[in-house]
């Protein structure tokens, strides 16, 4: 008597990647053209910088993440969720964003009630909120500090709270707005340190080149609206005449050869 083969197991669909922009376009209704058809994938769990020089399109980029701006040609997946007028409320609890100045985003009385209002406006409330809300504080290291008026916190301090109202969504992606700007370099350290921490997908748009090597694997470079390079921050910082094309510029005595990176 013969036995029948068991049917192969179907593979698990590997899932969608965190960030999927295809052919993205957008010109300002004065008739500026800020992107002229960006292509770029990132994979659930990458760290990866955006540079590029001021007015490459950056933060035109990023706003289309989160459906702020819309109306250009091309897609924008989050998930595999489509950015579109339909979706917008669970986007904008994917996509977090971090603004350069936590002040933009702190506006409570103190920092619970800061890190508490995206998941209470979403209609979370009791013992679920204030586990949501301790679990994003001890993710920043900002636990003890959950009584304190924000405007009493160093800017540090601050800027890790801002991280900490995002982190509270349970976000697909952190979008982080020049993340190191104004921090001394104690507080830049442990940023850094809570970032590499943290098991969620992060874009990173930043001019300090040391921070986006120390940080992220890949970074792309973005210039006059298009992508002008993708690949490893090493290579892409070591690349003299590619930097030199698109205005980058390390830091005086500053050698990306000699960081160890992983």
């Amino acid at each position: 008597m013969t036995s029948t083969p068991s049917p192969a197991p179907t593979p698990a669909a590997s899932p969608a990647p965190s960030l999927e922009v295809a052919g993205l376009a957008y010109a300002y209704p004065d008739g500026h053209q800020a992107l002229y058809g960006v292509d770029l994938t990132v994979g659930r769990g990458e760290r990866v910088a955006l540079l590029g020089p001021n007015g490459a399109g950056k933060t035109t980029l990023v706003l289309h993440l989160n459906g702020i701006l819309t109306g250009g040609v091309g897609s924008v997946a989050v998930a595999g969720l489509p950015v579109d007028k339909r979706n917008l409320a669970e986007i904008r609890r994917r996509v977090g964003i971090v603004f350069q100045d936590p002040d933009d985003q702190l506006f409570m009385p103190t920092v619970r009630e800061d890190v508490a209002f995206g998941p209470a406006a979403a209609g979370m409330r009791g013992a679920e909120l204030q586990e949501r809300v301790a679990a994003a504080l001890e993710q920043v290291g900002m636990a003890d500090f959950a009584d304190r008026p924000p405007h009493h916190l160093s800017f540090g301090q601050r800027r890790r709270v801002a991280v900490a109202t995002v982190l509270a969504m349970r976000p697909e992606i952190l979008v982080l707005d020049e993340p190191s700007s104004n921090l001394d370099p104690a507080s830049r350290r442990e940023l850094a340190d809570i970032l590499r921490s943290l098991d969620v997908t992060v874009l990173m748009v930043t001019h300090d080149l040391p921070y986006a090597l120390e940080l992220c694997p890949r970074s792309v470079v973005l210039s006059e609206g298009v992508i002008a390079a993708d690949g490893r921050t090493q290579d892409l910082l070591c690349d003299e005449q590619l930097m030199r094309a698109h205005r980058l510029e390390l830091p005086f005595g500053f050698d990306p050869r000699s960081v160890s990176v992983a």
